[in-house]
């Protein structure tokens, strides 16, 4: 199992690196943008009134990442939204290495297909330093979960982050992996 390479690590090393690297004229291999790590975050704000929902985000997010998440907890009390201070609001997971890719593939091939309504995804979600941000309204289009199980759906933060220095060139490195932009 040591040896097994991820779909997309693989089309990464064989094909994406040359075509950064011609499109953009690095002089030096390194300087070619790569993926660093994915994060995947799952806000729970139904885990005030209700402990169970945590527990329950916990396993969904446990099944679309492959590794078990740490929960996110208030760092401090607020009145108005009845939080107390140390209080479980959400999960979150940073995959790396072959799980990062993994779940890149899974995203671009078979969950995004399943969104309803969309056509691709916005080029304008960068934050200027090469790193993506994508929201799902829906945690239930991951093949993982499954529909009739679940009491609950969560929306779910996902930021992308590469080593690239521009936006530009981050959007061509996600391009390589097949990301749907619409512009």
């Amino acid at each position: 199992m040591a040896d097994y390479t991820p779909r997309l690590k693989a089309h990464y090393k064989e094909a994406a690196r040359a075509a950064l690297k011609e499109e953009f004229g690095y002089k030096n291999d390194m300087q070619i943008p790569k993926l660093d790590k994915i994060v995947l975050n799952m806000g729970v704000g139904e885990a005030v009134s209700d402990s169970k929902k945590i527990r329950s985000a916990v396993a969904d997010m446990a099944a679309i990442a492959g590794q078990q998440p740490v929960i996110t907890k208030a760092k401090k009390s607020i009145a108005g939204f009845r939080v107390r201070e140390d209080m479980p609001l959400g999960v979150k997971v940073t995959l790396r290495g072959n799980r990062m890719y993994e779940f890149l593939d899974r995203l671009v091939t078979v969950a995004m297909p399943r969104i309803r309504d969309v056509r691709g995804i916005s080029g304008k979600s960068f934050d200027g330093n090469g790193n993506y941000a994508l929201g799902l309204k829906e945690h239930i289009v991951f093949p993982e979960i499954a529909f009739d199980k679940i009491d609950q759906m969560w929306g779910m933060d996902i930021a992308i982050c590469t080593t690239a220095t521009s936006d530009a060139e981050a959007k061509s490195l996600l391009k390589q992996f097949n990301m749907p932009f619409t512009s």
